[in-house]
């Protein structure tokens, strides 16, 4: 059986070789990135504050090859990238995050009309590969209610006001007293995420910790060498 579920696995890579999500070379099968992109990884993670104060672990700076695969993980059907990139983001949360005794771990939720037209919600994509390579439970927690203008089309001094009361939480009863590890593609204003974490707290977790693949320069944003 092990035999053949290996030779199924070597046909589907021959047939859909896995590329890295940085430069779309080929790769090896169980890699996260081609040698040269690797070597090019900056050599400290982010740490970022969402609104609200929420500690959020980034990976990459939002730039060059790294701004260019969450673009296609997003806008370019390539869901098979979240898993190199949840990878990343997993490698910065225990770089970065000083407590890490998460007891699941969800998204930032798309409205149900946006998500059917990309086919996926990029955000739950990162999460759930980032549950697995942890061993944690992933749990659908937030819903988004209020289909909002883009983030990133949205003026910097809008963005607070157009996430403000767009989400909702599921049961209370998935998060009471729980470490929520709350995972995103990027990061930048933070009040995504912090609007999703007040939305936790309402539901009584005991913490929210953030994580995303990418950040943008801002001021709340510190690297961490250790």
């Amino acid at each position: 059986m092990g035999l053949l579920k290996k030779w199924k696995e070597r046909a589907a890579y021959s047939l859909c070789p896995v590329r890295c999500p940085y430069c779309d070379r080929v790769i090896e099968q169980n890699d996260i990135a081609c040698r040269k992109c690797k070597s090019s990884f900056p050599d400290m993670c982010y740490k970022r504050y969402a609104c609200g104060g929420h500690p959020c672990a980034a990976a990459f700076p939002y730039d060059g090859t790294y701004a260019r695969a969450v673009r296609c993980l997003k806008f370019h059907n390539r869901a098979d990238y979240a898993k190199p990139l949840a990878a990343q983001i997993v490698q910065a949360i225990l770089e970065t995050l000083e407590d890490k005794s998460f007891d699941l771990v969800t998204c930032v939720p798309m409205h149900k009309k946006d998500k059917a037209r990309r086919g996926y919600n990029q955000a739950e994509l990162l999460a759930r590969e980032c549950a697995e390579i942890m061993g944690l439970p992933y749990v659908e927690t937030l819903v988004k209610f209020i289909r909002t203008k883009p983030q990133h089309k949205a003026k910097f001094q809008d963005r607070i006001h157009n996430v403000r009361g767009a989400f909702c939480l599921i049961d209370r009863d998935l998060i009471r007293d729980k470490h929520v590890l709350l995972i995103d593609d990027i990061i930048t204003t933070g009040n995504t995420l912090g609007e999703c974490a007040k939305n936790l707290y309402w539901g009584k977790c005991r913490f929210v910790s953030c994580a995303v693949v990418c950040t943008t320069v801002g001021r709340n944003m510190e690297k961490n060498a250790d």
